[in-house]
């Protein structure tokens, strides 16, 4: 690896599994300290010992975890660089179906979530007039949507528009506010909770003809979090293999 991340300290939450896993461990590779935060403490603890990270459990929708684990890192490693929050649920039910209790969970754990681990973050980062926040959006809600969605694409658009005003905010300190918008990632979540045909159906619709792995997005994050972007700020990267591109069904070319 090319140590890009070389003594920057790092916290990523919502990476027991999954695509916060995959940053993790790419943001390792590359030199960084990460602390690990997640509900799933089992999961959690042993993606920390495996990756040699540190673990606390923190629920995103809580503003007491978000500023412990901003406390127990400076208390760790004495500084913050980076913040990653990418915890998020996503149910699927029709909006018609929708109860006022699950809207209000899914907008505390991915919009909400958003706003307290920045907010939490910035004031280490101010003192130190430097910092990195990356945020896990989506393509469903800013780019595209489907049935059942209704919740979560509200907070993925949402937090696209967080993005920008905190960007424009924190831009005095030395701080870069940005996102990446995930296609259909196959990871653990996606395995247990959608069918095998509804995984080929996402298949066929990606031009690049597989679905995106975890470590696809991890460099997308690992850029943001990069010197390479240091005059980046205010924007997100789709990471999705072309699926966002086509008008209908019939779009492939057989180059053959």
């Amino acid at each position: 690896m090319t140590g890009r991340l070389e003594g920057k300290i790092a916290i990523v939450i919502g990476a027991a599994r999954g695509i916060g896993e995959g940053i993790a461990e790419r943001f390792i590779e590359e030199g960084a300290s990460v602390m690990i935060g997640d509900t799933e403490v089992g999961a959690g603890t042993a993606t920390a010992e495996r990756l040699g990270a540190r673990f606390l459990e923190a629920d995103a929708s809580r503003k007491e975890d978000a500023e412990a684990i901003v406390a127990e890192t400076l208390d760790a490693f004495g500084r913050l660089d980076i913040l990653v929050q990418n915890a998020g649920i996503y149910p699927w039910t029709l909006i018609e179906n929708t109860s006022a209790e699950e809207w209000d969970s899914v907008m505390a754990v991915n919009l909400k979530g958003t706003f307290l681990a920045a907010q939490a973050a910035l004031p280490p980062m101010k003192a130190q007039k430097s910092g990195r926040m990356i945020f896990t959006s989506s393509i469903t809600g800013p780019r595209v949507t489907s049935p059942g969605h209704g919740h979560y694409s509200a907070t993925k658009a949402g937090i696209n528009g967080f993005i920008k005003s905190a960007a424009l905010e924190f831009a005095g300190y030395g701080i870069t506010v940005n996102g990446v918008e995930p296609g259909n990632i196959l990871t653990e979540g996606m395995k247990a909770h959608r069918s095998a045909s509804f995984i080929k159906s996402m298949e066929d619709a990606v031009p690049l003809g597989r679905l995106g792995t975890p470590r696809d997005i991890a460099n997308a994050f690992l850029y943001f979090a990069s010197d390479d972007a240091e005059y980046v700020t205010g924007t997100t990267i789709v990471v999705d293999g072309g699926q966002i591109l086509p008008e209908g069904a019939d779009f492939r070319l057989n180059p053959d």
